[in-house]
């Protein structure tokens, strides 16, 4: 059980926090790089509890500074583009993207006022359609070789959404097998040509069974949790006959993401994102293994649930997440809806703004979320000792890592392990980038 003590710890990511001291080690997603397309590249944004305005200036250079002017502390979200930098519309003081000021125009002639100024300010990249901010005072690590960073542009979609409660709690839905086949039960089929974009629709791998009906008829996986050196990986073994099962392998890659089969084509990587300690932003890596990925189609059916500028669900608590009592008892299991994300939106949501875990009485099917808060523990206690945590990665390891493996098949009993890696290796070979660098 999870004492209130060790709760706090890991729910709290707030500027002088062990835990934030801990998330600050990591890029931490603070964008989608659409948002800043447009005439004026700029947008306000908080992360770990830190109110931030990231911007773009006239050479592309990205800045990641405090939101308030060192000045008067005026909002700098209201600030000039211009010049270089960007500019306090209070008194014309002028940043450049490293926080450097570079003029004080309201000062006396020949004052150098400007050269003891500094601002907050965080390393910004990009990656795959996401705007990366590094928040800590330690060397940046460096992005390992997973696949969502080794494909190409084409071959990935990137998106968000906000959801209203901690972080961790959003993130433990991500790494909990057995909640697939009730939270997500749809009572009927539908077509596979159809479902493009959306999880748990398409056929399972080597198999014409629709993913729904293998959710809907087999609820009781047996479970199984590893350790690996990016986390923990996750088998979920349902038994269709005394020759087959259905066998899913999902990864926690430490500490904010997970990553599992969308499709037999495609992969979800998905960060869960402290804005503060009650809110938090998902973002996801659509990454296809075959064709490019087809991102009006995906943008268009996820703005169909998230309203902009803020990428806010369209359902929520307020309007009870859309439940319909007529749908819950004839086609979904929530009567919710036939979108998965708002199924994990009330579950975690519901669980209050900070889940108490010290109420919680655990399963065996939750045995991965035991051993992820044990692994965050451990590792926040390690970098409060000075150590260095699991995933703070140098550029060689970081070129080791790669995948991880997702799988959604079906395979003999007497050789799930083979099959397993026998399909990821056939898949991440024939996947275009690949073919492209062996030929390089």
């Amino acid at each position: 059980m999870t004492s209130r003590e060790q709760n706090e710890t890991v729910t709290r990511t707030g500027p002088g926090t062990p835990g934030g001291a801990l998330l600050r080690r990591y890029w931490q997603p603070v964008a989608l790089s659409d948002e800043l397309d447009g005439p004026r590249p700029l947008r306000p944004v908080r992360v770990l509890g830190e109110d931030l305005v990231l911007f773009r200036d006239e050479q592309g250079r990205l800045g990641l500074v405090q939101r308030a002017c060192p000045h008067r502390r005026a909002d700098l979200a209201f600030g000039r583009l211009e010049d270089g930098g960007l500019r306090c519309p209070f008194h014309g003081w002028l940043f450049d993207a490293a926080g450097k000021c570079r003029e004080t125009p309201a000062e006396p002639e020949g004052s150098r006022l400007c050269e003891r100024v500094r601002m907050t300010a965080y390393p910004a990249v990009e990656r795959r359609g996401i705007v990366w901010g590094y928040l800590g005072a330690d060397e940046a690590p460096a992005f390992p070789d997973f696949d969502c960073f080794v494909a190409p542009e084409s071959h990935v979609f990137a998106f968000k959404g906000l959801i209203d409660c901690n972080w961790l709690q959003a993130l433990e839905v991500g790494i909990d097998p057995a909640h697939a086949s009730y939270l997500h039960r749809f009572f009927e089929d539908e077509d596979p040509a159809g479902v493009y974009g959306r999880q748990f629709r398409a056929n399972s791998a080597d198999s014409e069974i629709p993913m729904t009906r293998l959710l809907r008829e087999h609820g009781r996986p047996a479970i199984r949790v590893e350790n690996t050196e990016f986390g923990l990986r996750l088998y979920a073994q349902r038994q269709l006959d005394a020759r087959r099962s259905h066998l899913r392998v999902t990864n926690l890659v430490f500490p904010q993401a997970f990553v599992i089969p969308m499709s037999p084509e495609m992969t979800i990587t998905q960060w869960h994102v402290p804005v503060d300690d009650t809110s938090n932003y998902w973002y996801a890596l659509f990454t296809s293994f075959t064709k490019p990925v087809d991102k009006p189609a995906m943008r268009a059916q996820r703005l169909e649930l998230y309203e902009l500028p803020d990428y806010r669900p369209r359902k929520h608590r307020g309007n009870d997440w859309g439940y319909d009592a007529e749908e819950q008892a004839k086609r979904t299991y929530t009567g919710m809806g036939f979108d998965i994300n708002v199924h994990d939106q009330w579950a975690v949501e519901s669980q209050g703004a900070i889940h108490d875990r010290s109420q919680e009485q655990l399963g065996t099917s939750d045995k991965a979320i035991g051993l992820a808060r044990q692994l965050l523990l451990r590792m926040i206690a390690a970098n409060a000792a000075g150590e260095r945590p699991l995933m703070v990665l140098d550029a060689a390891a970081a070129a080791r890592l790669q995948g991880p493996a997702t799988v959604d098949g079906i395979a003999p009993n007497d050789g799930l392990e083979a099959y397993w890696r026998e399909f990821d290796r056939k898949r991440r070979q024939a996947a275009p980038w690949h073919s492209a660098a062996a030929a390089e």
